[in-house]
């Protein structure tokens, strides 16, 4: 299995003024990559899973997540917004986004990804990393060792 998240699917500088634009900017960045092949289906597939009940969790994170039949394969991107979008989180806006995009069918990849990012996501220095980590590529390999399935 490929890496679920490289460098190319993190923006640091993420700036998206609600949860769809912030969705669609981290989406077009599997797009790039082969991982989405139909983007506005995927966001159709992501709007679906949001109206069910927000991905915002306490702390300043949200986790847009979905299976959808144009996922190629299980993929994180992750997002850092300087000005925070509200994913419906109790507590306010989020700061650290992460979209996870599972194929439709597949096997349960996303679950542990999100399980395992639960995880981490409860840990002060894992949230304090990724709000001070200054580079693309040291944020995909931090995240991809904490949270990818073995």
């Amino acid at each position: 299995m490929t890496d679920v998240i490289t460098a190319e699917f993190v923006d640091l500088t993420l700036d998206a003024g609600d949860r769809q634009a912030a969705a669609r900017s981290l989406a077009q960045r599997l797009v790039g990559a082969q991982r989405v092949t139909d983007l506005d289906g995927f966001l159709a597939d992501i709007a679906t899973r949001e109206s069910q009940m927000p991905t915002g969790i306490e702390g300043g994170i949200g986790i847009p997540h979905c299976r959808s039949t144009h996922v190629t394969e299980p993929s994180l991107a992750f997002g850092r917004s300087a000005a925070g979008i509200d994913f419906g989180a109790p507590d306010g806006p989020a700061d650290l986004i992460f979209l996870i995009a599972a194929p439709e069918g597949g096997d349960a990849s996303h679950m542990k990804i999100l399980a395992s990012l639960a995880r981490k996501l409860v840990r002060q220095d894992f949230k304090d990393t990724l709000r001070s980590i200054g580079d693309p590529g040291e944020a995909a390999t931090f995240i991809q060792k904490e949270v990818a399935p073995s």
